[in-house]
């Protein structure tokens, strides 16, 4: 057996580093070693580490074992407590208190600490199973808007590819009609005790996984697993407001665990859009307009999610221009009022190649009335220059 490494060097903090910095270095290390979210081919790895790095906090993050530990080293921490002892009492809660928020459940973390023989947020394991049963895993899955889906809210059918509790063995992974017999190994205690000298290590039994009991017969439908994976169709109610980043949490459409169900987390993508770009609740838009209508002023028809609006433009209207259609937006998706419609508006200036000679001489009349001298700069030439 290799020599273990150091507490403060697997969670690369000072010696002398307080309960709050232990307990920032250990969340960090476990949301990049968590399992699940590292690829496949990593995840063996991931599940050690994560395992490493949670025993060396349970260990500093209690006073009296980390007294034992800066005094002893390992030695004083192996005479005094089994492993899974050594967990006992920790304070796990706190550290992974608020993950919800950002689309981590409970359940995330309990899944891989099931696996060390006990349950970390409740009452200690005979095995892998528990009194309570185990919360199903919470599941990701992402979804496409349209910004007018954005705007309005939405219901989307979504297809969810997840575990269920097995029908056929009710979740048992036996054959129906057989039984599990005790485990040879561990007699049915979920745990062996290996000793060397005065030492003793309690770890999860290889042979049952931490079951206490062996299938004979495993299930036809899932092979012992105890679930089977199935394509599930849900209705998804999106809210106005929603935006690319939002994460939609629905209770209960997660895997099913033997104790309750996970959570679903539906994350949203709301697709670009060939009129209107968002920024924040707001929409911006351009139009172009024409020369005489920006110097005389009109009323134009503009687009808006929900079809046209009129719009007044004032005589003398610039190029570059911004209107504000006020509650022509994305509504606010806390109920805080609803954005505007920003609409820049662009003057066409005509090309004088294409100019008849009427219109030419019709601007070249208006420039002499402006006092214009045409020898020097055309009207034509100067309108360019504003409105450029």
């Amino acid at each position: 057996m290799s020599a273990k490494r150091d507490y403060y060097e697997i969670l690369g903090a000072k010696k002398s580093a307080t309960l709050d910095e232990i307990k920032k270095a250990y969340r960090e290390l476990a949301l990049r070693y968590h399992p699940d979210r590292v690829p496949h081919e990593q995840k063996k790895d991931a599940e050690e580490k994560f395992k490493e790095i949670s025993e060396a906090y349970a260990v500093l993050s209690d006073s009296q074992k980390r007294g034992l530990y800066d005094q002893y080293g390992h030695s004083g921490i192996d005479q005094k407590y089994a492993y899974e002892d050594i967990f006992k009492g920790a304070d796990f809660s706190s550290v992974f208190e608020g993950l919800a928020d950002f689309g981590f459940g409970g359940g995330l973390f309990e899944e891989v600490f099931s696996d060390l023989g006990f349950d970390i947020f409740g009452s200690r394991r005979t095995g892998r199973g528990s009194a309570t049963g185990r919360r199903g895993r919470d599941l990701q899955i992402s979804v496409d808007i349209s910004l007018e889906e954005a705007a309005s809210g939405a219901e989307k059918t979504i297809t969810v590819p997840r575990y269920e509790i097995c029908s056929t063995c009710s979740g048992s992974g036996a054959k129906p009609g057989s039984k599990k017999i005790t485990c040879p190994q561990c007699k049915g205690s979920g745990r062996t005790v290996v000793s060397n000298g005065f030492f003793q290590l309690a770890q999860t039994c290889s042979k049952c996984q931490g079951q206490g009991k062996i299938i004979q017969v495993p299930c036809s439908d899932c092979h012992a697993e105890g679930r089977t994976k199935v394509v599930h169709k849900i209705k998804v109610k999106v809210p106005a407001g929603v935006d690319t980043g939002s994460n939609l949490r629905i209770r209960g459409e997660g895997e099913a665990g033997t104790a309750a169900r996970g959570d679903l987390y539906v994350g949203i993508e709301v697709r670009g859009h060939s009129v209107f770009q968002r920024h924040g609740n707001d929409l911006l838009t351009e139009i172009n307009i024409s020369l005489s209508k920006a110097i005389l002023g009109s009323e134009i028809d503009v687009p808006a999610l929900d079809g046209h609006v009129k719009m007044k433009i004032p005589a003398g209207t610039q190029s570059g221009k911004i209107f504000r259609l006020r509650g022509k937006g994305i509504p606010d998706l806390h109920g805080r009022g609803i954005g505007d419609e920003m609409i820049r508006v662009n003057v066409e200036i005509p090309i004088s190649a294409n100019l008849t000679s009427q219109q030419r001489g019709l601007i070249e009349e208006f420039a002499r009335l402006s006092g214009e001298d045409k020898g020097r700069e055309s009207f034509a030439d100067k309108v360019k220059k504003v409105f450029k």
